[in-house]
């Protein structure tokens, strides 16, 4: 950590590059499978995503819903891989009882859970008997058969 006393202007800014871009690639590829590995929550939503996403595309909605749709889907896996990292973070920090560290990992949790009602109220409202995605489709089902 830099010197608070230090001026601004004096700390190096970080320097980018093509080497940087693939290790910071690599290590969200790491990341990726450690939650995999590691978090039954965060397959549990993968899970979820992946059996919901063909549906979302398949489904007769124009782009912006379907990619709103997908979206809510996948800020699941987001959330869930930061409350992973907070509690894996407050575990390795105070690894004894505290209640602040309860109250940090609650409220982690709680974004997953808001993320969750976030995504239903989402597919709720597309699929709303009221928006036509049933009658397109019952449309689409007598010109296929």
């Amino acid at each position: 950590m830099s010197d608070p006393k230090e001026p601004a202007e004096s700390i190096e800014p970080k320097r980018r590059s093509v080497r940087n871009f693939f290790a910071s690639v690599q290590y969200a590829i790491e990341g990726f499978f450690a939650a995999l590995k590691h978090e039954p929550s965060f397959r549990e939503g993968l899970l979820l995503v992946l059996l919901l996403t063909p549906l979302a595309i398949i489904l007769p909605l124009n782009a912006v819903s379907t990619a709103l749709m997908i979206g809510a889907l996948i800020l699941i896996l987001i959330v869930e891989m930061i409350n992973s990292a907070i509690e894996w973070t407050i575990d390795y920090l105070r690894p004894e009882r505290h209640p602040l560290a309860k109250r940090i990992k609650d409220m982690a949790s709680a974004a997953v859970f808001i993320s969750y009602i976030n995504c239903i109220v989402i597919w709720v409202i597309m699929l709303w008997p009221g928006n036509a995605v049933w009658q397109r489709l019952e449309d689409w089902f007598a010109s296929r058969f």
